[in-house]
C-alpha cells in the first residue's frame, strides 16, 4: 500500500527526531544505543521518503545535517573554516556501480573516458581536523556538527602519530583531517586497567568489589572518543591513541592534482595514512579492493566498518561539489554485520525503569570484530518464541555496530530441549507482568513498589509536571533511597521526622533542610491531576490525568472506578481481547461511561492500565498510604475569559517555550479545546518550527494560523 503524503510527513518527523537522538548519543555522548546497521536503515528510509516527497524535506532532516551540535562540554568550541562533511553510504555492488554512473553523468563524460577512484579502509574512530600553519600544528578540533567542533589541541599533543611540525616544506595553511582511534588490543587492555583500578579503590575502602558497577568503554571507537575529549590532557596522555589521515580541509595550496598525490604528500610530511589505500581504474578494481579489505578485516589491529571510494582527480572533485552534508565525489561502502557462533548459557530477565521485562542471553564468550561478546539482547517474549531460543542452544550472533548484539539464527532449535518460559510475574517484585493492548513488550505492573523502577518513579513523582517539589532533585532522591529513607512516594511526606538525620549529611545546612521540608509541606493538598500523573501509571499522562479528574472530580473515586472497569472487562472477554480500539467501540464506550469522561483521548488502553494498576495489592497499599498523608481537594476546572473560549485549537510543529502538554493545559484554562488534528471544526492553529501537513491543511481550509509568541499574548491577555 502506497504511503500517503500525510503518512510520509508524520514518518519524516519521527525519523528526524529518532536520528537526531541517535546522532547525539553517538557523536556527542559516545554512547550509541543502536547498531550501525539499524542507524543506516533509519537514514535510508528517510532518504526514500524524501525522494518520493521532496517538498516535505524538513529543516531538521538528517539529510541536511552532519554529526550533532555540541552539547555542554568542558572543551571550548572551534569553528571550522571548511565544513567537515559526512559520507553517503552504499551497501551493495550495484549501489557502488550506480555511484560511478552518477559521477559519469554529472561530469557528462564520454563512454571511453576513464574515471579513477582511490579506495581505502574506513577506520572506525573519532573525526579530527589538524590545522598546520607554516608546517606547525596550531589547532586540533573534533568534527562536532561539521561547522563547530571542540578544541582538543593540548590533547592531540599526546598522540605520537601527530607531529607538532611537518617534515619538509608545507603550505602557509593546511588542515589535515583524519581519525583518532584505538587499536583492539589497547582497548581490551584499557578496560582491564579500569577494572583493576576500580577493584583497588574498593578494596582500599574495605568494600566488596562489584565489577558490574564499573563503567567501561563499549568499543574502541568510544574509548578513543572518551579519551580524546578530556578536559585534562594528562588523562589523554595515558591512553594509547593513534591517528591516521584520510583527507584535508582548508589549504592555501595543494601539493598535487589527485587524491592519491596529496595523500602521498601528507604521508611524507609525517602523518600515517591507510596502508590499504590504492588507486582503482575500473569498477571491477573498486569491487575487488572492497573484497580484499573485507576478507582481511578480522586480522587488522584496528576496527574498520567499510571502504571509502573517492574520485581521484581533484578538478573533477571540484566540479562535482557537495550535496547537503556529503561530497558527490565520495561514498562509503559499508560492511555487512559481523557474525559469530556461540552457545546461550543462560537467559536472564532485566527489568527497566519503565517496568519493561527484557530477556538477555548470557553467552559463552566469543570474539566478534575484535570485541569479546558475552551478552545478547533477545528483545522481548515474541522474539524468543520466533527464534526458539533456549539455554544450551548454539546460535549465530550479529554485531551490526557497537551495541549489544542480536541473535540472527538458532542452529539447534530442532534439538529436544525445554522451551524457555517467559515469566508472567516480575522477577524483581513478584507483581504480575503483562503485555498491554497492542504491544509486544511485557511490563511489570508493580510500579511504585518494584525496586527496579522505584527511584525513577520517585523522580517522576516530584518532577515539574507532577508535584514539583523544589530541593528534591535526582541526586537527593538517589541518596535518600540508598539510605532507606525513600521507598515510596508517601515517605517523602514523612521526611520531616528525619530532619536531624538529613542535617547530619554532608552538604546540608539548617536553611537547606528547612527549605526542603517547607517545599514538601506545601504539597500536602496537591492538585489531584498532578498527583495522579505523578504516580506514573502507564498511559496516564498529564493531559489524561486532567481529563480523568474533570470527569470524576474526586480522586478517591478512582480505585472503585478501576475495579468497576476490571469487572466489565472480565465479563466481556471478547471485547477485552481486541487489539485495535477503533474496532472495539463497546469497550471504549465502557471506559468513558465508567470513568465519566467525554474526551476521545481516553480509551481502552487507559482503562486497562488503571485496572491493572489497582489490581495489585501493593499498589493499592501505596495509594492508601499516600492519601493518608495528602489531601487533594475536589478537582474543579477553572477557566478564564479569553479570545479563544469555546474554540478548537491545534498545536503543530516544535514548541520552543513549553511542552505540548503545557500548551494543551493552557488551552483548557482559556476555555478552548485542544485537538490533535486539523479539520473544518478547527478554529485556530498554533504553529512552531517544522510544522508540516497540519499547517498545509490549515491553509487549504482557510483556518487562522499564529505562532507561539502570538499564542503567549493570548494567554497573557486572559491573565
Amino acid at each position: 500500500m502506497a504511503t500517503t503524503e500525510a503518512e510520509a510527513a508524520n514518518e519524516l518527523m519521527r525519523l528526524a527526531r529518532q536520528i537526531a537522538r541517535h546522532n547525539r548519543l553517538y557523536h556527542a555522548e559516545d554512547a550509541p544505543e543502536i547498531s550501525d546497521a539499524e542507524y543506516d536503515a533509519l537514514v535510508r528510509r528517510n532518504a526514500e521518503l524524501e525522494a518520493a516527497f521532496p517538498h516535505l524535506i524538513r529543516p531538521d532532516s538528517p539529510s541536511q545535517l552532519v554529526g550533532h551540535e555540541i552539547a555542554a562540554s568542558p572543551l571550548s568550541k572551534v569553528a571550522h573554516e571548511v565544513r567537515m562533511m559526512s559520507l553517503d553510504n552504499a551497501f551493495t555492488d550495484e549501489e557502488v556501480a550506480e555511484f560511478v554512473g552518477r559521477v559519469r553523468r554529472f561530469l557528462n563524460l564520454p563512454a571511453e573516458e576513464p574515471v579513477a577512484f582511490t579506495a581505502e579502509d574506513k577506520i572506525d574512530g573519532l573525526s579530527c581536523s589538524l590545522r598546520y600553519e607554516n608546517g606547525r600544528l596550531v589547532r586540533a578540533a573534533t568534527r562536532g556538527d561539521g561547522q563547530v567542533g571542540e578544541d582538543v589541541t593540548p590533547n592531540v599533543a599526546c598522540i605520537a602519530d601527530i607531529p607538532q611540525q611537518l617534515q619538509g616544506d608545507a603550505p602557509a595553511v593546511f588542515e589535515i583531517r583524519g581519525e583518532v582511534y584505538m587499536e583492539k588490543q589497547a582497548f581490551v587492555a584499557l578496560n582491564a586497567q579500569l577494572l583493576a583500578e576500580a577493584r583497588e579503590k574498593a578494596e582500599s575502602r574495605g568494600e566488596v568489589f562489584d565489577p558490574t558497577g564499573v563503567r567501561q568503554f563499549a568499543n574502541p571507537r568510544n574509548a578513543a572518543a572518551g579519551s580524546l575529549r578530556q578536559k585534562d590532557p594528562a588523562i589523554t596522555a595515558k591512553r594509547p591513541l593513534r591517528f591516521w589521515a584520510h583527507g584535508w580541509g582548508a589549504a592555501s595550496a595543494l601539493p598535487g592534482a589527485t587524491q592519491q598525490e596529496v595523500m602521498a604528500q601528507i604521508a611524507r610530511w609525517g602523518l600515517p595514512i591507510s596502508p590499504e589505500m590504492i588507486r582503482c581504474a575500473t569498477l571491477d578494481e573498486m569491487l575487488a579492493a572492497y573484497a580484499r579489505i573485507a576478507a582481511g578485516r578480522a586480522n587488522l589491529p584496528y576496527e574498520i566498518d567499510g571502504v571509502v571510494y573517492k574520485v581521484d582527480r581533484l578538478d573533477w572533485q571540484q566540479r562535482l561539489g557537495f550535496v547537503a552534508k556529503a561530497p558527490r565525489w565520495a561514498i562509503a561502502r559499508k560492511f555487512p554485520a559481523e557474525q559469530a557462533e556461540t552457545t546461550v548459557e543462560a537467559i536472564d530477565i532485566q527489568v527497566g525503569r519503565t517496568g519493561k521485562l527484557t530477556p538477555v542471553g548470557r553467552l559463552a564468550p566469543v570474539l566478534v570484530g575484535g570485541v569479546t561478546v558475552t551478552n545478547v539482547t533477545l528483545h522481548n517474549r515474541d522474539e524468543i518464541a520466533r527464534l526458539g531460543v533456549r539455554m544450551g542452544d548454539r546460535v549465530v550472533i550479529q554485531r551490526a555496530g557497537d551495541v549489544i548484539p542480536q541473535v540472527v539464527a538458532n542452529l539447534t532449535r530442532e534439538e529436544e530441549r525445554p522451551a524457555f518460559l517467559f515469566p508472567d510475574h516480575c522477577p524483581e517484585c513478584g507483581s504480575e507482568a503483562v503485555a498491554e493492548e497492542g504491544e509486544v513488550d511485557v511490563r511489570c505492573t508493580g510500579g511504585l513498589i518494584c525496586p527496579a523502577q522505584r527511584t525513577e518513579r520517585l523522580k517522576h513523582f516530584v518532577s515539574r509536571g507532577a508535584l514539583d517539589i523544589d530541593g528534591l532533585g535526582e541526586k537527593t532522591i538517589d541518596q535518600f533511597f540508598a539510605l532507606g529513607w525513600l521507598e515510596s512516594p508517601v515517605d517523602i511526606f514523612r521526611l520531616r521526622k528525619r530532619r536531624d538525620a538529613i542535617l547530619a549529611l554532608e552538604g546540608w545546612q539548617d536553611k537547606s533542610v528547612d527549605n526542603l521540608l517547607k517545599a514538601i509541606e506545601a504539597r500536602r493538598e496537591p492538585d489531584a491531576a498532578r498527583l495522579l500523573f505523578g504516580l506514573g501509571i502507564r498511559h496516564v499522562g498529564a493531559v489524561t490525568a486532567r481529563d480523568l479528574m474533570k470527569g470524576l472530580g474526586d480522586i478517591h473515586r478512582l480505585p472503585g472506578k478501576a475495579a468497576e472497569f476490571a469487572a466489565y472487562r472480565s465479563e466481556h472477554p471478547r471485547e477485552a481481547e481486541e487489539k485495535e480500539s477503533p474496532f472495539n467501540t463497546r469497550m471504549s464506550e465502557a471506559v468513558k461511561r465508567i470513568f465519566e469522561v467525554g474526551t476521545d483521548g481516553i480509551g481502552t488502553a487507559v482503562g486497562h492500565a488503571l485496572a491493572d494498576f489497582f489490581h495489585e495489592d501493593h499498589n493499592r497499599q501505596v495509594w492508601n498510604d499516600l492519601l493518608s498523608e495528602v489531601s487533594p481537594p475536589l478537582y474543579v476546572v477553572e477557566t478564564k475569559a479569553s479570545a479563544v473560549a469555546g474554540k478548537t485549537v491545534v498545536f503543530t510543529g516544535k514548541l520552543e517555550t513549553m511542552s505540548r502538554d503545557e500548551a494543551k493545559a493552557q488551552a483548557e484554562m482559556l476555555g478552548a479545546k485542544a485537538a490533535g488534528s486539523v479539520s473544518a471544526k478547527t478554529d485556530l492553529v498554533v504553529a512552531g518550527p517544522g510544522a508540516g501537513t497540519k499547517l498545509k491543511k490549515a491553509a487549504e481550509l482557510g483556518i487562522e494560523v499564529i505562532d507561539e509568541a502570538a499564542w503567549a499574548e493570548i494567554v497573557k491577555a486572559a491573565g
